[in-house]
């Protein structure tokens, strides 16, 4: 019999790599049924059927409850027949082999699509499942009904009910049927922890770090550290027909430079997309801002407006502190509010 995840959170709470919570112990069942049922032989005998595939799992609920964790030591126990991936990263790389598959004049691209995941991979574990691109809310039904046909397990966290996925989206009466597949083949479990281990993790901790010297890019790497727990990926956010690449990401925790997100020619679409895919942003290195880069101010004022409206966690090094970040040139004065908000995301538990 495979190992269970009941019995690897014990190992772990024991040696007190984690902290023992009753709303993580009560989803450990339903992974260990996966488990369980991943050990069954995918094809049938001579004169046996295969067994069907398990139910997938869906995994909800608020920010820094544990999700992630479960998924990776769920993960672990999976080995190669599981690929974790996050979810906007997965549904970039199904666009781009639709497309491709257009090119070449395929029927239904989603078809080749869907049988080149299925025939790589038993398990896909998605972190942090949520649509708001219309492109993905109108492929996402036809392509996991496909994906669970051909006896691929599901298994995802999201930060909301599958009944909220692709609210007030547009034309979102033809995403309906998918919230209604995901119902029937995975089982919907609510994560609801009353603790946020990410808050704690960020409790008392310092999220603006001024000026951004040596000293501040070592505090910002040990709050990387014990955010990301050392494992980071590539989120490519598709906007309006374009890409928006965050090279370090990981569990809802991006980093990026000042110059990264606010030196290119990025709008507003692109920082509301931002806000609402991450749930927190470290940005490094805002330097003094002024006449000399009046246009990199700007992005950065409606950056931090994005942010601020999404209540997105926002960990900074600057080259001045808030007030004296932009003295002079047009926009200064403007830039109060930026500033005083700069001030308000610092407080302790803000955009929990």
């Amino acid at each position: 019999m495979s190992e269970r995840l009941s019995d690897l959170y014990a190992a772990r709470v024991a040696e007190g790599q984690i902290e023992a919570d009753a709303a993580q112990e009560d989803a450990l069942p339903e992974f260990d049924r996966i488990l369980e049922a991943l050990e069954q032989p995918r094809k049938g005998g001579l004169f046996r059927k295969a067994p069907p595939p398990p139910r997938g799992l869906y995994l909800w609920g608020g920010v820094g409850r544990g999700k992630s964790m479960l998924m990776d030591l769920f993960v672990e126990l999976c080995e190669a027949r599981a690929r974790r991936v996050h979810f906007h990263a997965f549904m970039q790389e199904v666009q781009e082999g639709v497309h491709a598959e257009r090119k070449k004049g395929t029927e239904d691209p989603i078809k080749p699509v869907a049988k080149g995941i299925s025939d790589s991979v038993r398990v896909l574990a998605f972190d942090e499942m949520q649509i708001t691109d219309i492109a993905d809310a109108m492929i996402v039904g036809r392509l996991f009904e496909k994906l669970f046909d051909a006896g691929c397990v599901v298994v995802t966290t999201s930060n909301r009910v599958p009944d909220d996925l692709y609210k007030d989206g547009l034309n979102r009466q033809l995403f309906l049927p998918f919230i209604a597949l995901l119902k029937e083949r995975m089982v919907v479990h609510e994560l609801a922890s009353e603790r946020d281990y990410r808050q704690d993790r960020l409790a008392g901790a310092e999220s603006y770090f001024s000026p951004a010297n040596a000293e501040a890019r070592s505090e910002i790497e040990a709050v990387w550290d014990r955010l990301s727990g050392g494992r980071e990926e590539t989120l490519t956010l598709t906007v309006q027909g374009r890409s928006l690449e965050l090279a370090r990401f990981s569990n809802g925790v991006a980093r990026a430079s000042f110059y990264e997100l606010c030196g290119k020619a990025l709008g507003p679409a692109d920082y509301l997309k931002l806000a609402e895919t991450v749930r927190v942003l470290i940005l490094e290195n805002v330097p003094q801002l002024g006449r000399s880069n009046f246009n990199e101010a700007k992005r950065f004022v409606t950056l931090i407006d994005a942010l601020y409206e999404a209540k997105t966690r926002l960990i900074v090094s600057a080259a001045a502190e808030p007030e004296y970040l932009y003295v002079e040139g047009s926009g200064a004065f403007e830039f109060e509010r930026t500033a005083s908000r700069l001030r308000e995301m610092q407080s302790e538990g803000w955009g929990a």
